[in-house]
Order: C-alpha cells, then structure tokens, then sequence
C-alpha cells in the first residue's frame, strides 16, 4: 500500500530518531570503555600499600618503558614488594641482561619473587635470577641455560640460480657469519668466542645467584631444559607452586599476605588508545584489532626457536 505524504514524512523523522539513538548508544558504550580503560590505568597507582605483580610473557627484548616503570616502582614508598610471573621460551641475551639488572636494581629495596608458569628458560631463567626466590611448578620447563646465533649458507643455491653476491669488505671478518657465503674457519672461530663470551657471563649469574661452584653449573648449562622437579633437586630453583607459595614466601619476609597484588603499569606511548580500539573490538567482535609481530636478531638466549614463527 502507498504511504500517503505525511506518512512518508513520519517515517523519515522516526528512522532519523532510531538513528540518533543508536549512535548514541555506541558513542555511551565508547565512553563506559574508556573510563574502564582509564581506571586500569590508575589503579595501582593509589589505594594503600600493595604488591606489584610483572607478567614477562613471549619473547624477551630490552624494553625502556618497562625499565622506566620498574625504576618508579622501586621508589615507591607504597610498594612492598614484586612478584615476576614468568612464561616465555627467552629472548635476546640483551633483553635478559637488562631486565636481571633492572630486577636487581628493585630487589636492593624490596622483596623480589619469581613464579615459573608454562616455560621460564634459557633468557627467562636468566629473569628468574634476579629475584631473590625462585618458585615453579613440577611440570614447568626452566633451564635451558646456553646462548646461540644461527645463520645459513645459501651461496650454493644461488649459484644454482645463476646468482652471484658480492660483498666489498673493510676486512674479511666484517659481516661475518653470512648466509651469502661460506662460514670460514677464521669467521667460525670469531663467532664462537662471541658466543663462548656471553655464555660464561650467563654462568657467572647462576653460579653467584645460585649459590653454585662453577664447574656445577657447567655439568647443567648444557643448553638441556628441566622440569620444575629437576630444577628444584639440581638447585636452579627454591621450591615448587606457584603464586601462592611466592606469597607465602614474602609473608615469611614481613610483607603482609593480605595485601592486594596489583599489575604493574607500564606506560607506552599511544597505549589508552590502542587499549580503547582494542577493547571496543573485542565488545563488538570478540577478537582484537591490534597485534604487535616480534623479530630477533643477533646473540640469543631461547628455547624452542620455532616457537618465534607467528
């Protein structure tokens, strides 16, 4: 049936108003968001005496924002202490170092405890060491205690392909290992020694922070990993549990159990908007919008390389 004009210019005016409300609907939801995200923000940062619980999830690099955050936290009157919850196959030996001395930094104020998850090795047990106990569970892989740097020769294929690469050189170790040419033994050698470098550095902080004799830590810096339960009989950590038993820990250490364990925030640049188009995402997909791709490069200290394919 036809509308007769008034009819038509009813219509009009009711889709303009269900459109005005929808929107308005959306830009409410937007805003209920946005105040959620802004009082994650804040909260921590007031209320009383508390603990600050670290995640070290995935791939471990050297991060300056989280390395700002942990200096503020150490000068926090209000904070009593810091549990590190761990679960990451390792990283760049940079990002281990700095992250252990950054850690050791906070432990010279406040309690520090390490809780193991799913995988704390090789760059994250490196982390773990920092704290001044460590805690994971039977089935947790930890250890994997050794430094690596790979490459690949495809000089031989490219010959195949009817490819020459050329490289002029300041020296014939420059740019050495390549995978455009043969490793010789004088570039092998020079690698190893990198290598050899960085590994002894990683056995002098189990040795001092363990508690071990060096030739000890040897026999176990194999690069093997261990479950909890070895880790806890070869001395790589104190005991097996979990958060819990890390706040067990700090009770004994006067830092009272009934105090909240609030995460500890880490500043990034641009990071309540990327949290807002996230979050909104999720409200109305259920996924995320944003993701962020890891690379490494150069001495690392991981386990499980293909772990790092994405």
């Amino acid at each position: 049936m036809a509308l007769t004009p008034d009819e038509w210019v009813e219509r009009r005016r009711l889709k303009r108003r269900i459109s005005f409300w929808r929107t308005l609907a959306i830009l409410a939801a937007v805003a209920v968001i946005a105040v959620g995200v802004g009082v994650d923000r804040l909260r921590g940062l007031h209320g009383g005496d508390y603990i600050a619980r670290l995640k070290i999830e995935g791939v471990i690099t050297d991060d300056p924002d989280r390395t700002k955050a942990l200096a503020q936290f150490a000068r926090d009157a209000a904070a009593a202490a810091l549990i590190i919850r761990i679960d990451s196959p390792g990283g760049t030996v940079v990002g281990g170092e700095a992250l252990f001395r950054q850690l050791r930094a906070v432990a010279e104020k406040k309690p520090v405890v390490a809780v193991v998850g799913e995988v704390g090795a090789s760059a994250a047990y490196m982390v773990a060491l920092a704290a001044d106990h460590i805690v994971a569970r039977e089935g947790s892989i930890t250890g994997s205690i050794g430094v690596v740097m790979q490459t690949m020769d495809v000089s031989g294929l490219l010959q195949k392909l009817g490819i020459q690469a050329e490289a002029i050189k300041s020296a014939p170790l420059k740019a050495v290992p390549s995978p455009l040419e043969p490793l010789t033994e004088a570039g092998r050698e020079a690698t190893r020694l990198v290598i050899k470098d960085m590994y002894e550095m990683f056995v002098g902080m189990v040795a001092d922070r363990r508690g071990m004799a060096r030739n000890a830590v040897s026999e176990v810096a194999d690069g093997r990993i261990f479950t909890g339960r070895q880790a806890k009989g070869l001395g790589l950590i104190d005991a097996i549990g979990g958060e819990d038993e890390a706040l067990a820990w700090l009770a004994g250490r006067g830092v009272t159990r009934d105090l909240p364990v609030r995460p500890l925030r880490i500043d990034r640049e641009d990071e309540f908007w990327r949290e807002l188009v996230s979050s909104v995402a999720r409200a109305i997909t259920g996924k995320t919008f944003l993701s962020e791709r890891l690379t490494l490069d150069g001495l690392v200290s991981v386990w499980h390389p293909d772990l790092l394919s994405r």
